[in-house]
């Protein structure tokens, strides 16, 4: 039995939401203080690597197309590498802020993924809508961890936190019965519900 798409989309958000906040702490009282206590220091690492393990088990329940399992192996690597990336920098084992670098790459790769196995127009159907604004939202802020790289400032740090919970907002919402994002295309209602 295959869960629904908005169960999966809300446990995602979830961990968007919690990675979000641990990350906006962050900034806003400084690593030194955020990192006193080991377990919030891990925190943001060890969720984006469970987000990964959480998306692979997604890409393995998935019976859509080769396109959507694709994209959401390239998802569960990404958020593994990244996670990886900087539970290391969190360790110590690497301290150059250009290991930003991997995170933005995660990101950029997220994003484009969200965009094209969305084969749908924006307005065809509400998962159409939300997996555009998601991979757009996703391309956008790879800008935050780019400018980490090269400028390392908390500020930067606030802009990719608050985008995680921008997303998870956009999770949130989308439920199958909101009727502002029900079926908006007259080929969508014929097809079904959207594949998420």
């Amino acid at each position: 039995m295959t869960p629904r798409a908005e169960i999966a989309h809300w446990v995602f958000a979830s961990v968007f939401l919690f990675m979000g906040l641990l990350l906006l702490a962050e900034a806003i009282v400084g690593s030194e203080v955020f990192r006193r206590r080991s377990w919030r220091a891990h925190a943001w690492p060890l969720l984006a690597i469970a987000g990964g393990v959480l998306l692979w088990v997604v890409t393995v329940l998935s019976t859509f197309s080769t396109l959507h399992v694709t994209a959401h192996a390239l998802w569960a690597q990404a958020a593994m590498i990244a996670g990886g990336v900087q539970l290391a920098v969190v360790r110590g084992k690497l301290s150059d802020p250009r290991w930003s670098l991997v995170t933005a790459t995660a990101i950029l790769l997220s994003g484009v993924s969200f965009i094209v196995h969305e084969q749908n127009a924006w307005f065809f159907a509400r998962s159409a809508f939300l997996h555009h604004l998601l991979g757009w939202t996703l391309v956008v802020a790879t800008i935050f961890p780019l400018l980490h790289a090269f400028r390392p400032r908390r500020g930067w740090q606030a802009g990719l936190a608050l985008t995680f919970v921008a997303m998870a907002v956009m999770l949130f919402a989308d439920r199958d019965v909101a009727p502002i994002f029900g079926h908006l295309s007259p080929d969508a209602a014929r097809i079904g519900q959207a594949t998420p």
